[in-house]
């Protein structure tokens, strides 16, 4: 494969026998060619969303963030992130409805109900395990990208107005919640 071109896997919309039928729908994976025709893969930035009534997290017994209702995110960066993907994904985030309005329906995000958020650092988001029983972490970001597009996820967070709480970058941690919903959501970066 050539320097620079990719392999766009996408999944149809509807199966048909035609082939000029059918209408890609989603795009599921693309690889970027590296030097020496080798694929790196490359894959959104990540985050696990639960609404929460209560979160925190502790370290070493200490607490470093607490919130009342809001959201609980779990953050993974990739090899492949930006610091466009951190913007995107913390306004997608922001802007999610899954609170209910006054009919009991998600109807309204974070922004309209003044809650609070809770961000966590999690690389184990990216863990592999296809082969074998270990995980691997090839994907994610090394520490210093990591750390640099967490914080910059956590500044456009910040931006509205919100109370923003984090963990502890690289700390072990030890997270509590209380799951309201249950609703918890996978969010990633894709355009």
């Amino acid at each position: 494969m050539p320097l620079g071109s990719a392999i766009v896997l996408w999944r149809n919309s509807r199966t048909t026998d035609s082939p000029s039928a059918a209408k890609p729908a989603e795009l599921l994976i693309s690889f970027d060619a590296a030097p020496g025709g080798l694929c790196a893969l490359s894959k959104p930035m990540r985050a696990v969303v639960q609404r929460v009534s209560q979160a925190r997290v502790e370290v070493d017994g200490a607490v470093m963030g607490e919130i009342g209702p809001g959201l609980l995110v779990l953050l993974g960066v990739a090899k492949s992130d930006t610091s466009a993907d951190a913007e995107f994904l913390a306004e997608k985030i922001l802007g999610l409805r899954i609170f209910s309005d006054e009919a009991g329906k998600m109807n309204r995000s974070v922004l309209e109900t003044g809650g609070s958020l809770l961000i966590v650092s999690q690389f184990t988001l990216y863990g592999d395990v296809r082969k074998g029983r270990r995980p691997s972490f090839d994907l994610a970001a090394q520490p210093e990208q990591a750390r640099a597009l967490y914080e910059d996820f956590v500044a456009v967070a910040r931006r509205p107005g919100l109370k923003v709480e984090t963990g502890v970058f690289q700390a072990t941690m030890a997270v509590s919640l209380v799951n309201e919903g249950p609703v918890t959501l996978i969010v990633e970066s894709v355009r």
